[in-house]
């Protein structure tokens, strides 16, 4: 239903796009968003962007640095990474809220490593 994509090993202060492309039931969309995690750590809120109107949210750990964006017609979401650090190292997971409210479609995650 959502397989992400994009993931990779750079340096600190390179750049990474990611992808998450929505099919079957979820791509009827109310919002998607991004998550992470990273070892040992619980899953975090990233960015979300609303389907319709464009809307976006970043958290406060990402803002400046990262862009979150859609296609609607293509039912792809993106996370523009740049002026990546060490600390961003962590699997990004896409997912997709329905108009409940809850997340019912997560992607199968994409490793992005950031080395110092």
């Amino acid at each position: 239903q959502l397989q992400a994509s994009g993931g990779g090993s750079v340096q600190a202060g390179g750049s990474l796009r990611l992808s998450c492309v929505a099919s079957g039931r979820a791509s009827i969309s109310y919002s998607m968003a991004w998550f992470r995690q990273a070892p040992g750590k619980e899953r975090e809120f990233v960015a979300a962007i609303n389907w319709s109107g464009g809307a976006s949210y970043h958290a406060d750990s990402v803002k400046g640095r990262f862009t979150v964006s859609r296609d609607s017609a293509a039912n792809t979401m993106y996370l523009q990474m740049n002026s990546l650090k060490p600390e961003d190292t962590a699997v990004y997971y896409c997912a997709h809220k329905g108009v409940n409210g809850a997340y019912d479609y997560w992607g199968q995650g994409t490793q992005v490593t950031v080395s110092s």
